[in-house]
């Protein structure tokens, strides 16, 4: 799955781990995540989306 996790991380000065950290998973989640190997759970989407301050399209969405 594609998204913008990882542009918004950088923007906000955030590494893998801190991030990690505000939404209670591993820093390996993360990076998953962010490399879209792994299609995190909509509970670990908003939580993302809280701590990078971005809605779920914003992160998430698919543009062509």
């Amino acid at each position: 799955m594609k998204n913008q996790v990882k542009k918004y991380r950088v923007d906000k000065h955030l590494t893998q781990s801190e991030l990690a950290l505000l939404v209670g998973v591993t820093r390996q989640t993360i990076s998953l995540i962010e490399s879209g190997k792994y299609n995190p759970s909509l509970n670990l989407c908003i939580a993302i989306a809280k701590a990078l301050n971005k809605t779920l399209d914003d992160l998430f969405w698919e543009v062509s």
